[in-house]
């Protein structure tokens, strides 16, 4: 039984060696040239600033907000087109309703003006 399982373990094999021959690879060959701009800490689409406290665009904020709306109306919109029939003017409904919340995220978020950059 053990022996069915031998090629699954040699392909492990290789794709664990195969990545560690491109990392290494990739680690020797590669270009060595960090400028103080490469090293300067980045994060969320503004530069760092010293003072935890300072204001800063809620724009980002809303933006998130947004990809979680159509992450989750993806997500939950695929299983339930596939068991429709199965669960009927019920199911219907209940999608009917999150929807409708989903579009009253969306209006608030048009409304506040986070789809429109400067």
């Amino acid at each position: 039984m053990l022996a069915e399982y031998f090629p699954v373990l040699i392909f492990l094999a290789v794709a664990a060696g195969m990545g560690l021959v491109l990392l290494l690879a990739g680690g020797i060959l590669g270009p060595r040239n960090p400028s103080s701009e490469k090293l300067s800490p980045y994060e969320c689409g503004f530069e760092a600033f010293e003072d935890s406290r300072m204001k800063f665009d809620v724009r980002f904020y809303l933006v998130a907000i947004l990809f979680i709306i159509f992450d989750l109306e993806i997500a939950f919109l695929f299983p339930w087109a596939v068991v429709l029939d199965q669960i009927g003017v019920t199911g219907l409904i209940a999608m009917g309703v999150f929807l409708l919340i989903l579009v009253i995220g969306f209006i608030y978020e048009w409304k506040k003006g986070a789809l429109e950059w400067e």
